[in-house]
């Protein structure tokens, strides 16, 4: 169990790691901010959609094809919280590449969204005192690194809980055996 979960785990953290932070480190534009966000949400999609393959292989290749409800979550928990792991260790490299630089262009940008919005004046400086304040807590690692885990696990977790109710049917992508020649 261990081996698979941290074969897709280590897999689908790469996968979801990697172009975040490259995405980061080669367009910090804090403009772009709301794509972003779209686009990092798939990715993490993509790349945590090998938590169903890793339920599904520990299944057949492992269990003779046959799980049950709670062993297939548990399997795909563990593949979510390592793939979770991995992201936040990439996204502290990718800070640290980047001169800790996020949360001053994600304030930046927050203010600059307000005033095009035509906020009031009051309205910006409140978006400006919490961006402050945010911008505090956020050079703090013990607010940070639970934060930046929970942006990736809970995905992970409405994964494992699909892919855990339709893989404890056996009769759902059953495994393949080989034909015989």
């Amino acid at each position: 169990m261990l081996r698979t979960i941290f074969a897709f785990g280590i897999a689908a953290g790469l996968f979801v790691a990697v172009p975040m932070c490259l995405m980061l480190a080669l367009n910090p534009d804090p403009g772009a901010m709301s794509t972003s966000q779209v686009t990092g949400y798939l990715i993490m999609l993509v790349a945590l959609s090998l938590i169903f393959i890793g339920v599904k292989r520990y299944r057949d290749r492992v269990r003779g094809g046959v799980i049950k409800f709670v062993p297939a979550l548990m399997v795909g928990l563990g593949i979510s919280a390592v793939a979770a792991a991995i992201y936040v260790i990439g996204w502290e490299i990718t800070l640290s590449v980047t001169n800790f630089a996020f949360a001053e262009t994600y304030a930046q940008g927050a203010i600059d969204a307000a005033r095009e919005k035509g906020a009031s004046a009051a309205d910006i400086q409140q978006v400006t005192t919490r961006m402050a304040e945010f911008r505090e807590q956020y050079a703090n690692p013990f607010f940070r690194l639970p934060v930046t885990f929970i942006e990736i696990f809970p995905v992970g977790v409405v994964i494992s809980l699909i892919s855990a109710a339709l893989l404890r049917n056996s009769r759902f992508l059953p495994a393949r055996v080989p034909v015989a020649a």
